[in-house]
């Protein structure tokens, strides 16, 4: 299993519409690096829901429910999607500051490569969030 991390800013796309939704495709991803990455994305990986802008934290747990297909919204055959679906949210958020601060988490690529939309996480790192936002 791999593990990983989205990000999307609240008032496009936020935790809460996701969760009445129940399902969705992660679509306008439009680097080259996030791109791979939702094409290593497996079904049944686990993935953090970051809110990004506003907010600035992880607030739940989402699954691929489906490996990569072409992106519905655009005809370019460069750009693709998987779909998600909503696990559980967070006891609490946890933030971006927290994830800074905690040296289990300093090479982390949400601090290392901050812009990139889909990021992989180790699992250590996947479970140190989880457990900060479960306590």
């Amino acid at each position: 299993m791999n593990y990983w991390l989205v990000k999307s800013e609240p008032h496009k796309y936020s935790w809460e519409k996701f969760n009445q939704d129940g399902r969705t495709f992660w679509d306008g991803v439009r680097n080259y690096q996030a791109r791979n990455n939702l094409k290593e994305m497996k079904a049944d990986d686990l993935v953090l829901f970051y809110h990004s802008n506003e907010g600035k934290n992880v607030v739940g747990i989402a699954k691929v429910a489906r490996e990569f297909y072409q992106d519905p919204t655009t005809s370019d055959p460069n750009w693709v999607v998987v779909d998600l679906v909503p696990v559980e949210s967070l006891k609490k958020p946890v933030t971006l500051e927290q994830i800074k601060a905690d040296p289990k988490l300093k090479d982390i690529h949400l601090v290392r490569q901050g812009r990139l939309s889909v990021i992989s996480l180790k699992r250590e790192e996947f479970d140190r969030i989880l457990e900060t936002g479960n306590s």
